[in-house]
């Protein structure tokens, strides 16, 4: 009896209904994973973009990093984002700015069964640099 169900074709739905919960959880996890990628990357671009502006730029350093990050970040439909920006105006200075991102954690809801939180997924970038200047 057992032979006959393993090599048999009956089993062939249990095994479709036993898999596609599966990779369609799996298929969730990855994109959502890809989501916060794009976004981890898009705050790193913004925050490198801004400490270069600021550290090459002689008066207003950091409001001109804080507008070239803002200006890098509406580019981008993916997720919140919040720019801080610390800036010594003196050459050889540093300028540093970081940038923290959110974004909806579409699995969340799921994370609950295995002892995870229902929060967004967030994090931080962080970039330095030297002011520059005579």
């Amino acid at each position: 009896m057992l032979k006959r169900w393993l090599f048999g074709k009956h089993g062939d739905m249990v095994e479709g209904a036993i898999t596609l919960p599966i990779m369609a959880l799996l298929a969730l996890a990855l994109v959502n994973l890809a989501i916060a990628g794009f976004a981890a990357n898009t705050a790193q671009n913004a925050a490198a973009y801004g400490a270069r502006m600021a550290a090459v730029t002689q008066d207003n350093p950091a409001g001109r990093g804080l507008d070239a990050a803002n200006q890098v970040l509406a580019q981008t439909g993916v997720g919140t984002y919040s720019v801080n920006i610390a800036a010594d105006s003196r050459p050889g200075g540093q300028v540093q700015v970081e940038v923290n991102w959110e974004v909806p954690n579409v699995f969340g809801g799921l994370l609950a069964f295995f002892g995870g939180t229902n929060g967004p997924l967030q994090g931080k970038a962080l970039a330095v640099q030297r002011k520059e200047g005579w």
